[in-house]
């Protein structure tokens, strides 16, 4: 696309004799664009974007403008742009569905007469299968190698579907299982920092050059703002819609800077830092807002600490957390083995347009400001139930007691303990049945992976053992972990305590701790036991971890050893032992704590450029398993009734050229009442499939054994399971079932208990639209398209909040459902509201607004009626098109088609 270039700033930039036509940033400001440089480096990559696609209409003279004028109105002046990424990654649970959808949408296309072959990624998506790896052995050399059997075992339909996507889609790769972690793959080897490709520019095929930026169907895509690339995550419904062309509509947001200044004391782990930056960050309310780090402090953060901060976006609230680039970037870029002549255009190329940040850069104006002095920084954990619930380590065991007394309500109980069947030893509250070095956020980073090894080393040196009632793992990000490990001799003495390789993939955080040993899960739930994990991961919601599991704390690698050896969170490691020595003498966490200059002495010597130029010279190829899958072929995907793990879904079922006018919501009933945090796990679970559930029973009609229900997160290509599964959390508290747990509603008039995939049925067959109403924060955690899909195939017209997670928001109007919000600090507490009530909600048809506020009448049991007033947060323009034609993919398909 040929921009206008309405200020004259398209130039050209020469690195190494080759000429890159850019849009400077520098020249744009002198032509008419006062106080670019003053913007935050994250302005900076969203202003060059809209010089680039300026078009005059996604794009106008007028929108540039307004991103310039930051500077005056600190990104309060809520303005809609238009915003084109560079690429899209995606990670299989996420990916595949986006898939389905893609191929879904070529079957529409045939059925409205257009060619599906204009149904195909028009931007650069790579997709990194990494999910779908489960901890099911753990604690001998084989249990690599027997995951991964189990792995191509269970998901042989969804490979052989996403090879045949890469094969039928153009613009498509496919990274295949056990390379690593898609945020990893994506720090160490997609990104670029700065992007090219080929235009025609007056008749000329020219080199391009722009910022690397990327929308990622998992929250935490934001890890590659450690590297200087913009980039969150999206629902891969909103990530659909940008592969196809379609611009990310969005609010110029506002940015919070963030200060570090100081150093890290001796001791303290960049993990111990993000979880203080991701405490503080809730606090000052980010939600929605990009996060920009800046000061003295980044002289003294590698690029791996910047990433683990970068990586936690999410669980802050914040679109990204940005570190601009400099010295330390480029050093990374050429130490992970990118090409020379990459390396020096990052450098030219972030000079000449003012995106370099040196010791003596002018702090940038910000819309507010926190600070941090790194030197400040404490030994820290998160839990027993969010990641924002930072806790001292100092004060854990103190911490944990008081959940125990309160929130899991079991006040006398500390010291109960059980024996545990055909054992010797005993469990009881607090211990430690799950310490696993899994996921994204530490992963990354060899400081804490090499402490995590040398403390290892140090405790086998002692005679200290893990527990035998934990549960021991090792998944890292990326190859390139089990390269240094190996080579610098830590993996045999991380083997020695049970911290085997499981597999290279996103494990314990997302669900797939794997099952706990038979005695020890019957220990636990015959005596109601609050059991514990901690894990160097960055989710540890309830119920998501493992369903034996209540309290899940998140901490450091090195901290995840060390509760292995003490096996309790009932112990203080600052002052009680985690074990005794061969000589009977006890063992204290000081006396195995490795030194920083002993960790910075073998990052030196084992993490080299060879080792990840070897694991990513043929990243694409995949293994033997890999290689052997054969694909269907052809524009159009071949269905298989009998596939339990890919249906074409039923978006597009009778689908009409021109949309069916949005009608408003009558005589609604009420599916759900919830408090605030509902997490888009407790909508749309990731985890284990119980027997029981709708979607349990649905695998056992079609002769799935429980055996091989494999879970949520890997059947997210069937709507029919995934529909099931749509608040089915076995700990969702629906709060018009007062004291039960799990996916229950109350169907009326008859007042009968039912799963709410029954009651849903039931009212869509009765012809009786739903509505949800929820507190704070509802649809927070991951990027999760499903937690709308299927929200959507309930039957549900219109989700009524306190306030949104933002890309949850974003998805459901993506689905065609209203997202609406209480005004002045209203709730559906306030109202005295039951769920036996009827709502209609009017101002939907016709000329309806972003914004806009609608008012929605309560019609209670006792007949009287309330009229509640909501603002309607469908927020922009473009997602209004999206709502009336039901949501965005039907509105990009109607576009194609036309």
């Amino acid at each position: 696309m040929t921009s206008l270039d309405s200020f004259k700033c398209r130039t050209t930039l020469t690195v190494d004799d080759k000429d890159y036509i850019y849009y400077s940033l520098e020249l744009a400001e002198k032509n008419g664009l006062p106080g670019v440089t003053s913007l935050p480096f994250s302005m900076k990559v969203l202003l060059e974007n809209m010089l680039r696609f300026e078009d005059g209409r996604s794009v106008t003279k007028d929108d540039v403008l307004a991103v310039a004028d930051w500077v005056n109105n600190r990104g309060k002046a809520e303005r809609e742009i238009a915003y084109r990424p560079a690429r899209v990654l995606m990670q299989d649970f996420t990916g595949v569905p986006a898939v389905v959808d893609l191929a879904a949408m070529r079957d529409a296309m045939v059925a409205l007469g257009g060619d599906p072959a204009r149904i195909n990624p028009l931007v650069p998506v790579d997709l990194v299968i990494d999910h779908s790896v489960i901890v099911n052995y753990f604690g001998t050399d084989n249990a690599l190698k027997k995951n991964v059997d189990e792995e191509y075992k269970q998901n042989q339909e969804r490979y052989r579907f996403l090879k045949w996507g890469q094969s039928a889609f153009d613009n498509f790769r496919v990274v295949p299982p056990g390379t690593g972690i898609c945020h990893q793959v994506n720090l160490e080897y997609l990104a670029q920092t700065v992007w090219t490709r080929k235009e025609e520019l007056d008749g000329k095929t020219v080199t391009v050059a722009y910022p690397d930026t990327l929308v990622g169907t998992d929250s935490h895509t934001t890890m590659v703002n450690g590297l200087g690339v913009l980039g969150w995550g999206v629902g891969g419904i909103e990530a659909e819609a940008a592969m196809l062309g379609q611009p990310i509509s969005m609010l110029i947001p506002e940015v919070v800077g963030f200060k570090l200044s100081g150093k890290l004391k001796e001791g303290i782990t960049a993990t111990d830092l993000v979880l203080t930056v991701t405490q503080m960050l809730r606090k000052k309310g980010v939600v929605g807002k990009f996060v920009e780090f800046y000061g003295s402090g980044l002289e003294h953060l590698s690029l791996a600490d910047r990433a683990t901060i970068a990586n936690m976006a999410p669980e802050y609230g914040a679109t990204c957390g940005f570190f601009p680039v400099d010295r330390e970037t480029i050093d990374y870029l050429d130490e992970t083995g990118r090409k020379d002549s990459r390396v020096e255009l990052v450098e030219k190329y972030s000079k000449a347009q003012g995106m370099w940040r040196k010791k003596d850069t002018p702090d940038p104006v910000f819309t507010d400001t926190l600070e941090l002095d790194l030197d400040t920084v404490l030994p820290s954990m998160a839990g027993p139930k969010r990641p924002q619930d930072r806790v001292l380590l100092s004060e854990s065991k103190a911490g944990f007691l008081a959940a125990l007394e309160g929130e899991f309500k079991k006040p006398g109980e500390a010291s109960r303990r059980v024996p545990v069947a055909g054992t010797d030893y005993s469990v009881g509250h607090g211990d430690v049945v799950i310490a696993a070095i899994t996921s994204c956020t530490n992963t990354s980073n060899p400081s804490v992976l090499i402490a995590a090894g040398l403390l290892a080393k140090a405790a086998v040196k002692k005679g200290l053992k893990s527990k035998p009632w934990v549960k021991t793992s090792l998944a890292p990000g990326s190859q390139v972990v089990e390269g240094y490990l190996t080579a610098s001799g830590l993996q045999d003495d991380l083997d020695k305590l049970g911290f085997n390789l499981v597999g290279f993939g996103c494990t314990t955080c997302i669900g797939n701790s794997g099952p706990l040993p038979e005695a020890i899960s019957e220990a636990i739930n015959k005596n109601d036991l609050v059991a514990g994990a901690v894990i160097s991961g960055n989710r540890n919601f309830e119920g998501r971890v493992n369903p034996d599991v209540k309290a899940n704390y998140l901490a450091s690698p090195p901290l995840v050893v060390a509760y292995a050896l003490a096996g309790s969170l009932q112990v203080d490691l600052t002052t009680e032992p985690l074990g005794t020595d061969k000589d009977g003498k006890p063992v204290y966490l000081k006396d195995i704590w490795p030194s920083n200059k002993e960790v910075a002495e073998y990052i030196r010597e084992n993490v080299t450029k060879k080792m990840f130029k070897e694991k990513y010279s043929d990243v694409f190829k995949g293994d033997e398993n890999w290689q052997k899958i054969a694909i269907p072929t052809g524009q159009t995907y071949a269905w298989q009734d009998a596939s339990t793990y890919v249906q074409n879904p039923p978006y597009f079922v009778g689908m009409t050229k021109d949309p069916v006018p949005v009608t408003d919501i009558i005589d609604a009933r009420i599916m759900g009442l919830f408090l605030d945090s509902i997490t888009t796990d407790h909508i749309s679970p990731a985890g284990s499939i119980k027997q029981a559930s709708p979607a349990g029973k649905y695998l056992i009609e079609h002769q799935v054994r429980p055996v091989d229900f494999n879970q949520y997160g890997t059947r997210r290509g069937n709507h029919e399971v995934m529909m099931r599964g749509t608040f089915a959390n076995i700990r969702i508290k629906n709060q018009m079932v007062p004291g039960v747990e799990g996916g229950v509603t109350i169907h009326y008039p008859d007042g009968a208990e039912l799963p709410i995939y029954d009651a849903a049925m039931q009212y869509k067959a009765e012809g009786v639209p739903l509505v949800v109403f929820a507190g704070k924060e509802y649809g927070t955690g991951s990027s999760r398209d499903w937690a709308a899909k299927g929200t959507k195939l309930l039957g549900v017209r219109a989700v009524v909040a306190q306030s949104f997670e933002r890309i949850h928001r974003s998805n459901l109007v993506g689905m065609g459902i209203v997202p609406l919000v209480f005004k002045d600090g209203e709730s559906w507490q306030s109202l005295g509201i039951k769920g036996d009530e009827i709502v209609t909600l009017k101002g939907i048809e016709g000329d309806l607004k972003p914004r806009q506020i609608l008012t929605a009448e309560v019609k209670f049991a006792d007949g009287t009626v309330k009229n509640v007033d909501l603002i309607c947060r469908i927020d922009t323009l473009d997602e209004l098109d999206y709502f009336r034609n039901g949501g965005i993919l039907p509105y990009v398909l109607r576009s194609l088609a036309a």
